[in-house]
């Protein structure tokens, strides 16, 4: 197991293999705060890259055996392949080498308190949620997103070691190697499928993630997910339950929804009523995020009023449900939505405050989960009136002609609904900006650069 211990002086020069990552980036900016040298290396340019740079990180935008000078560890991101030349060079001279997740799983045991967000869905969400809530508590914390949040400007806040609030993401059992002494899991779905064999070694993977908590740590699950209820039967561990249908110890009651599709809720806590929950985003699955959110802060000593207070000024992350702009009257929205399930949930959601036509913009993420998850997909787009897909984002994988978004396309027409691929961001936004009127509605949707396309039509 691997220990880094906050300030020590076993290493002095950290490199980042893929530093423009919003994890590697979040902590190398931790390290540059915590006095070490930070150097690493991205193919691509960015605003992140720049913000690191202008904190005295040391940029590379290529990789090269020679950017490791100096370096005493090296932290590599899962999108490094094996025969990268800097990981080799690594490996060859014997630098310490440690992957993201490991680092970061030691990161936390540096912190008196560490919440660690899990599930398949929503973790951003919820884990800006809690950043909203104790962002500015006087036990300065030290918040590390996924995403990019206004009110701490950006994907990470320095705070100090009293608090730490973190993304845990289950991609090649990851999980496994973080120790918070609170563990959210939201949900627990079938995703990742690239390197998971099915949904029951998803479910262990979380189980076994579950176990690394001892008797002073706490358990937060969801216990109208199926998957994670399987388990409630840990007692390692301090055992708290959220939901809106079954029993739980944090509930979620007389919901109602506002005509642009806010929801407020009651909160119940041991059944006795707490407060009037009113939250500026649009979902019920938002609704389980933020009474993740809740469980979590309470749990930790938050008071109530104070962290339902926090909750209410929350109005977003950028790419989850985030409102662009207006285009002739009609509105322009982005979702990071990429799985089946967050598809439907999105759209559902936004079909609600929708008055005209509502138009989806898909960029399917990944050729595995594109063809193992094909089904599933053709079946998520019911609540959009017209589908526009494009080219699948490759991401880590390579093309090996096997599945194609006409496929997609093709399986949703045979669902009875209305679809049409088209492969160039140009030719969408010319196609949208032909048939876009008064109250329609167009979200982006993808976890690749399909935002793009709202940005152009609104230019």
């Amino acid at each position: 197991m691997f220990d880094f211990t906050l300030g020590s002086h076993k290493y002095r020069h950290i490199h980042f293999i893929g530093i423009g990552g919003i994890s590697m980036s979040g902590l190398a900016e931790i390290m540059l705060s915590e006095g070490y040298i930070v150097s690493g290396s991205d193919a691509k340019e960015s605003t992140i890259l720049d913000k690191l740079s202008e904190k005295g990180a040391i940029i590379y935008n290529y990789h090269s055996k020679e950017n490791l000078r100096g370096a005493d560890l090296i932290v590599y991101t899962d999108a490094i392949s094996l025969d990268n030349e800097e990981l080799k060079t690594a490996i060859k001279l014997k630098i310490d080498i440690i992957d993201r997740a490991s680092l970061l799983g030691a990161l936390m045991k540096n912190y008196d308190v560490s919440i660690a967000v899990s599930g398949t869905h929503g973790k951003t969400s919820t884990t800006s949620m809690i950043a909203e809530i104790i962002k500015n508590l006087k036990n300065n914390p030290t918040i590390l997103l996924g995403g990019q949040l206004d009110d701490i400007n950006g994907n990470v806040k320095i705070g100090d070691r009293n608090l730490f609030l973190t993304e845990a993401c289950e991609y090649k059992a990851n999980v496994l190697k973080y120790f918070p002494t609170t563990a959210i899991i939201l949900n627990i779905d079938e995703d990742h499928l690239d390197f998971f064999d099915n949904i029951e070694h998803i479910i262990k993977t979380f189980s076994d993630y579950a176990d690394n908590l001892n008797s002073k740590d706490t358990l937060i699950l969801n216990v109208d997910d199926e998957n994670t209820r399987t388990l409630l039967t840990k007692d390692n561990c301090k055992l708290i339950t959220f939901g809106i249908e079954n029993k739980a110890k944090y509930m979620a009651k007389n919901l109602s929804f506002s005509n642009e599709g806010f929801p407020s809720y009651d909160l119940y806590i041991d059944d006795e009523f707490q407060g009037k929950v009113n939250l500026s985003i649009m979902g019920i699955h938002n609704v389980y995020n933020s009474l993740a959110a809740l469980t979590s802060v309470i749990e930790n000593g938050i008071p109530v009023d104070f962290a339902i207070e926090g909750l209410h000024e929350y109005t977003g992350v950028h790419r989850r449900l985030e409102f662009k702009g207006n285009y002739n009257l009609a509105i322009v929205m982005d979702d990071y939505a990429h799985h089946p399930t967050e598809i439907k949930t999105t759209l559902a959601a936004l079909k609600n405050g929708c008055k005209g036509k509502l138009y989806c913009v898909f960029q399917p993420h990944t050729f595995t989960r594109t063809k193992l998850l094909l089904d599933s997909f053709s079946k998520s787009f019911n609540d959009a009136d017209i589908t526009i897909i494009t080219d699948i984002y490759a991401a880590r994988e390579k093309d090996y002609g096997d599945i194609h978004s006409k496929t997609l396309c093709n399986a949703i027409v045979k669902n009875d609904n209305q679809a049409c691929y088209i492969e160039s961001f140009d030719d969408i936004v010319k196609y949208l900006k032909e048939n876009l009127t008064k109250d329609d509605m167009v979200v982006t949707m993808g976890a690749g650069d399909v935002f793009r396309i709202g940005d152009m039509l609104l230019k």
